[in-house]
């Protein structure tokens, strides 16, 4: 039996999230499909993370064995060509040891939020990113998130419906800057609540229009009150930029041609 990792990047758009759903096609029956149409096996694809309808993701990884072994070329190659049309490419195939688990072994998850702030609508960026017309202070925004940064309980950021035992997360790192007419948050932690990172966003966009402060959000996350927080921002924006395995990358049995949060839904 033989044990293999992927990197995959997607468009969200068009799929009910990552996970195997009955209500539409998920990213994770997608390539579960592609592994039987190029192997003939059945397997369960693991992922790093659940990611919801309409999130992207550039790097999220993900794990599945095989009765025979391929080399990790053809393995890429072939789920690449089964996949087609979906909006799924697998950027990297490597061997890895049996100890390795794409969700358990990960200690770090890094999510993008994208805004893009203009008067102009989207076009190419559309379903990409957040349209935000207003100007934004990104500065500010930044400087509010070093409120959250840290181990909070982060009650009034998580969903309602969040099935997360504790709203007790550890926000490594959270940070706001501009680039042109682009705004990324960037968010790093090794797992999040569900919706934690979009609430964060539509929370920051009140303090970048001057509605808010750091000290309103402050006391926002002290209140433990998701009525207490900001707004919830759409998921078009939100990506799982990049996930981290530390010491794990030793499991590794076998290099493929480049490089390429846990159980609740994405942040």
């Amino acid at each position: 039996m033989a044990r293999y990792r992927i990197t995959v990047e997607y468009d969200g758009t068009d799929f009910v999230g990552w996970q195997r759903q009955t209500n539409g096609f998920s990213v994770q029956e997608a390539i579960e499909d592609a592994v039987r149409a190029f192997s003939g096996e059945r397997v369960t694809v693991f992922g790093s993370g659940r990611t919801d309808s309409g999130v992207h993701a550039l790097g999220q990884v993900a794990h599945f064995d095989l009765a025979r072994e391929v080399p990790t070329d053809t393995v890429r190659d072939a789920l690449n060509f089964h996949l087609k049309p979906s909006a799924v490419g697998v950027l990297s195939a490597v061997r890895v040891d049996h100890s390795f688990h794409a969700r358990f072994s990960a200690i770090a998850r890094t999510y993008l939020y994208r805004i893009v702030n203009r008067r102009a609508p989207l076009t190419l960026e559309r379903g990409r990113a957040w349209w935000v017309p207003v100007l934004l202070d990104a500065n500010a925004m930044d400087r509010a998130a070093r409120v959250l940064v840290g181990r909070h309980d982060f009650t009034s950021f998580r969903a309602s419906v969040c099935q997360a035992a504790s709203p007790i997360r550890t926000l490594d790192e959270l940070g706001v800057e501009r680039a042109g007419d682009e705004l990324r948050v960037r968010a790093r932690a090794r797992s999040f609540l569900h919706h934690q990172i979009r609430n964060v966003t539509g929370t920051l966009r009140l303090v970048g229009e001057g509605r808010w402060t750091g000290d309103d959000v402050a006391a926002a996350l002290r209140a433990h009150d998701r009525a207490a927080a900001g707004p919830t921002a759409p998921a078009c924006g939100l990506y799982l930029e990049s996930v981290g395995y530390g010491d794990s990358e030793a499991a590794r049995t076998e290099t493929g041609a480049g490089e390429g949060h846990a159980s609740a839904p994405a942040p």
